[in-house]
């Protein structure tokens, strides 16, 4: 068995298998993977669980996070019965602060951003999971791509939202030889700036999708499988983010964080190549109103 089929039979028994939408947009046909419907709101939950699952129970976890990985950590440990600290930047939007509380999770806040954040919970005792460098993180995501091809196997394109690559790492490993495109805010980019730099580089982050896409830099195992896979990197702006967060809410009545609209963003400025392509809306954890 692969890693990605390993990871699928670990987390069977607590996570979703998310659901498919099969659409249309102005006349042209695409796949919804509706993975904001997963447990705390986000892909992330897969692979922390995975994670913790995968070697044996440790006594406490400690990660750092922007939010989404950190709901998914206090998650997957509150299933395991395994105390969780969560270090997060001081801009942690209140919305995931309180879920990683009411998950029953210590939260501390630290740093002005995710770098600063994850260095402190490094010192910290316990086992310390990344949020994306990691490969059994990385496997965790990748049941998402496999639930795709399994789901749906006339797609030949699969779109991912890019923060430090773990999701993207993982869909690459699971495709299953289906074009893979990655989605990236374009003052967030640090995935595309790796890509073109031949090795990850520190990068700027300031988009209203860095809550959860804001990691400063690719992780570097992640960057390894994405740059040996090859994937068209595309980059939007946070208006078009923003118009295709609120197109998924008035067609399809599809409530999404920012993050997750990026690859809708990306499809509907005619960058994603193929005949039909499967979108991973990836989260929902915001406070937002519709325009």
């Amino acid at each position: 068995m692969t890693d990605v089929e390993l990871a699928a039979a670990r987390i069977e028994p607590y996570a979703r298998r998310t659901p498919l939408l099969r659409t249309e947009i102005d006349g042209k046909p695409l796949v919804l993977k509706l993975e904001h419907l997963q447990r705390t709101g986000s892909f992330k939950f897969r692979g922390a669980l995975n994670a913790l699952l995968a070697g044996g129970k440790p006594d406490r976890v400690v990660t750092a996070s922007g939010g989404n990985h950190g709901m998914a950590v206090a998650e997957a440990a509150s299933v395991l019965d395994i105390p969780a600290t969560v270090y997060a930047p001081e801009s942690v939007p209140e919305s995931k602060a309180r879920r990683i509380v009411q998950a029953g999770a210590e939260l501390v806040r630290a740093g002005e951003n995710y770098a600063e954040a994850a260095k402190l919970a490094q010192e910290q005792p316990g086992m310390y999971l990344p949020a994306y460098d990691h490969p059994d993180v990385i496997a965790g995501q990748g049941t998402v791509g496999a639930e795709i091809v399994a789901d749906a196997s006339d797609v030949d394109t699969i779109v991912v939202a890019v923060g430090g690559g773990g999701l993207a790492a993982g869909t690459a490993l699971s495709a299953d030889g289906r074009k893979l495109v990655t989605v990236e805010p374009a003052n967030c980019c640090c995935l595309h700036e790796a890509l073109a730099a031949g090795t990850p580089v520190d990068s700027r982050v300031d988009s209203v999708a860095s809550s959860a896409l804001g990691a400063t830099r690719a992780g570097q195992l992640p960057f390894e499988i994405l740059q040996a896979a090859q994937p068209v990197s595309v980059l939007v702006n946070d208006d078009k983010i923003i118009e295709a967060r609120d197109l998924l809410w008035e067609m399809f009545r599809l409530a999404v964080e920012p993050a997750a609209a990026a690859t809708l963003a990306a499809w509907l400025a005619g960058e994603v190549p193929g005949e039909l392509a499967c979108l991973i809306l990836c989260g929902a954890n915001t406070d937002w109103s519709p325009a």
